[in-house]
């Protein structure tokens, strides 16, 4: 019997190369849908997450209210065109090392605190079965500009791999093999519980960590072997 591997891979500053929100309200100024201003509020909340000045819910809560002022149908349509963006612009590199796992017959996720309606374009380009992500909140239909439940996002994701897992009839000792690649020291707790950790240019505090661990340092997924 073939052994069970398993590979989890982090989205933003992971396996591409900016920010899916970022991209996500760029794509709607674009379109008319937001004015220029919006784009700029929401750079300025990442620099104040990044300080410690803005908590990472309030964060998302920036980047998902243009899903509560629109019909869903409205959301779809936009989302499909964005979602043929996303696809163009998808990293080489990014599709050779998910391949790569998915052609060692690997389980396979996208382990990311964007919520699900952005995120699944995303999921979809890069060829990634599961999506394991923050839930947008819809209330009669509508997007109500909120999380539901527990963000995906430090030891949140986690809980959500291990949910996961559970539902398809497994936990961490049925795999012989586990690897999770992130940029982020939000994900230190995730990092630290698969087999193996692989930072993807770290952040500062993420570098230092898998200095001390040990853990693998790549600055460029082409590198990744």
């Amino acid at each position: 019997m073939t052994e069970r591997r398993l590979a989890l891979f982090d989205l933003d500053l992971t396996l591409i190369p900016y920010d899916s929100g970022m991209a996500w309200l760029r794509f709607l100024a674009a379109r008319g849908v937001l004015d220029a201003g919006a784009v700029d509020d929401y750079l300025d909340c990442c620099r104040q997450y990044v300080r410690g000045a803005l908590d990472v819910r309030a964060l998302h809560r920036v980047a998902m209210a243009p899903l509560a002022r629109h019909q869903p149908a409205r959301l779809d349509a936009w989302r499909a065109q964005f979602a043929a963006e996303v696809a163009a612009g998808i990293p080489a590199a990014a599709q050779a090392l998910v391949g790569g796992h998915r052609d060692a017959g690997a389980l396979c996720a996208l382990v990311t605190a964007t919520n699900d309606f952005m995120a699944t374009p995303f999921a979809h380009a890069l060829g990634i079965e599961h999506l394991l992500a923050s839930t947008a909140e819809r209330c009669d239909g509508r997007f109500t500009g909120e999380i539901a439940g527990e963000l995906c996002h430090g030891a949140g994701k986690i809980a959500r791999v291990e949910g996961w897992l559970a539902g398809l009839g497994l936990g961490w000792d049925d795999f012989a093999h586990s690897v999770f690649y992130s940029d982020s020291a939000s994900d230190l707790p995730l990092l630290d519980r698969v087999a193996e950790a692989v930072a993807v240019c770290p952040d500062p505090v993420l570098r230092r960590e898998a200095v001390a661990r040990g853990w693998r340092i790549v600055e460029d997924l082409a590198d990744v072997q």
